[in-house]
């Protein structure tokens, strides 16, 4: 595919067209082979053992980490120097997709390979990392992050781990405690986060678990993901030598954000792993369980539950990967021009840390729906222990908070996108601004466009207008204020949130069907149009709630008459496209899309 690097939050102004996304469908042999390895790994390695990974028997996680290294799992995306295969970031996605069904085991590897290994990779100097990652990508060091503290969640650079220089210039001394710590119990490599002295922001280092200085609480017992390490851990006069400050000082701050963009979109990929196993669990039990002299995947209810899961499922996979995409065609343009590698790396994430935020967001929102509908086909063995759903639906939980709670997300998804627009790397202004002349003229009831994929394009466009005509109205009527006015702010990331996906999942079912035929859009188109017809209901419910919060009178009246406008379309009946789509998983009796 044609390298094109576009601009980070771009899509809301720009039509996008299907041929400058990558769709998982594109993935090459090679990447195949490589998730089939991840898949197999689970199926003889981890499956089988997840009562005793749950139970945390001792060195069953680390003795599976190392297997995981010495089949190369923990260092796909790592440079060929330091031992790993050096593919892109999409191939990094899949694995993370192909993993994301090992439950307790996934968030483990997951938190060693990246927030654990990537700091050093990109930020650490030649020294660091030809000491630590040929270790971390062969697995004989596992890692850890340490950010967040008992006072210093969200607001991540308020936490109060000091680090002082001792008197002879060799070391930091570094004291504080950090809680929620994935891999703490095991971990031979931290990357901690202090301010250095009295500086405003935090500093990074890597510190290693024989520095001593190090103590740590028992495990935490947990709701959900019982088989991950999870420890308080503290610094006691902790000896870190001058040389382990990773990247400047008070650099430490910009190092968690960057690390957890990748980790955001890198979550998401993970969730999609585990709605694929669930989907497929789903399927087969509907099959399996027989009511009233039928299997209760002959019921309408069920197969709306069924088809649901697969719509949502298939939706966010579009987008996580076309943002995966976007990534290595930023990064190759980056390098392209000259910018150092690992630079790069970072820069192209950063600058779709918009698509990240949502991706996160949204799949994990899709994970627990998923989860939850998965119970309700089970039924009461899907509240017993004994049945694969319980587990499933107490692991879920937990990524509404991993990487930034899912609140926090939604409101730096519009904070980005408002700076980039006050910064000129986006224009705002320009199409909200004809957007709210389109309001004051005459509609255009000229001919309709007949063409395929015409309806859908229209239903995306007036989506985006929607979205700029909530945003725009917003910013001009409460200026500066408007950053303390939440509930206005969640409701426009959740329609710039549903018109990236629902766009994603339409731009897939166009790939699909020019590259490969009417046929084999069959079943993309169709979840697409349910998708896009429950995003325009969405959209209309959340804007109607924001334009509530901040108009009144005729403005509103207006507004109101705008929102109905890019909110309708042709009747399409959503029932019988999900029975379709439902029908086509019974036959195979799996999630085959």
């Amino acid at each position: 595919m044609e390298t094109k690097a576009i601009k980070g939050g771009e899509f809301v102004i720009r039509e996008t067209p299907y041929t400058e996304v990558f769709i998982p469908e594109e993935f090459d042999e090679e990447a195949k082979m490589i998730r089939q390895t991840c898949l197999d790994f689970l199926d003889t390695e981890v499956l089988d053992k997840l009562d005793r990974i749950d139970a945390q028997e001792e060195g069953l996680m680390q003795s599976l980490l190392d297997k995981a290294g010495e089949l190369g799992l923990l260092g796909v995306s790592i440079p060929e120097q330091y031992g790993g295969f050096g593919k892109n970031f999409n191939t990094s996605m899949l694995v993370g997709e192909a993993v994301g069904g090992g439950y307790s085991f996934a968030v483990a590897l997951s938190a060693h390979t990246g927030i654990g290994t990537l700091p050093i990779l990109y930020y650490g100097n030649d020294a660091q990392k030809e000491k630590y990652i040929p270790k971390l990508t062969s697995g004989e060091w596992k890692a850890a992050y340490c950010l967040t503290e008992p006072n210093a969640g969200s607001d991540a650079n308020s936490g109060r781990s000091s680090a002082k220089l001792n008197a002879e210039g060799t070391h930091y001394l570094l004291n504080g405690q950090k809680m929620w710590i994935t891999n703490g119990g095991f971990a031979d490599v931290f990357i901690v986060f202090a301010k250095i002295d009295n500086d405003k922001n935090l500093s990074a280092f890597i510190v290693e678990r024989d520095f001593g200085g190090i103590t740590m609480n028992p495990e935490e017992h947990k709701m959900g993901i019982k088989g991950s390490s999870t420890r308080q851990i503290f610094f006691n006069d902790c000896p870190v030598p001058v040389e382990n400050l990773l990247s400047e000082r008070e650099n430490g701050f910009k190092i968690a954000v960057n690390i957890l963009n990748i980790g955001r979109i890198k979550l998401g990929a993970a969730t999609i792993g585990s709605a694929r196993s669930v989907v497929t669990q789903a399927v087969k039990y509907a099959n399996e369980r027989v009511q009233f002299n039928l299997p209760i995947s002959k019921f309408g209810a069920i197969r709306h539950k069924l088809a649901e899961m697969a719509i949502r499922l298939y939706a966010n996979e579009s987008a996580a990967y076309r943002a995966g995409q976007n990534i290595d065609d930023a990064y190759a343009a980056l390098v392209a021009g000259g910018m150092d590698e690992a630079k790069a790396k970072l820069k192209s994430t950063e600058q779709f840390a918009i698509e990240c935020a949502i991706i996160k967001v949204w799949c994990s929102e899709m994970l627990d729906y998923v989860v939850d509908e998965g119970v309700q086909i089970y039924g009461g063995m899907g509240y017993s222990a004994e049945a694969p759903m319980e587990r499933a639906y107490r692991d879920s939980r937990i990524n509404r908070i991993f990487e930034g709670t899912n609140e926090v997300n939604r409101l730096l998804v519009v904070d980005m996108l408002l700076k980039r627009a006050m910064k000129g790397e986006l224009d705002l202004m320009g199409p909200a601004t004809a957007v709210a002349n389109e309001l004051m003229a005459i509609p255009d009831f000229g001919e309709e466009d007949t063409a395929i994929f015409a309806t859908e394009k229209k239903i995306i466009a007036n989506l985006k207008k929607a979205g700029l005509m909530v945003a725009g109205a917003a910013v001009q009527k409460l200026m500066m204020s408007l950053s303390k006015e939440e509930e206005i702010l969640m409701n426009i990331a959740d329609i710039i949130g549903y018109v990236y996906v629902a766009e994603s999942i339409l731009l897939r079912a166009e790939k699909i069907y020019h590259t490969q035929g009417e046929n084999a859009a069959t079943f993309p188109l169709d979840m697409a149009r349910v998708y896009l017809y429950t995003a325009l209901d969405k959209v209309a419910t959340v804007g109607k709630e924001a334009l509530y919060a901040f108009t009144e009178g005729d403005e509103l009246k207006m507004m109101m008459v705008g929102l109905r406008r890019f909110t309708k379309a042709e009747p399409f009946n959503t029932k019988e496209a999900r029975q379709r789509i439902a029908k086509k998983m019974i036959e195979e009796n799996k999630y085959c899309f």
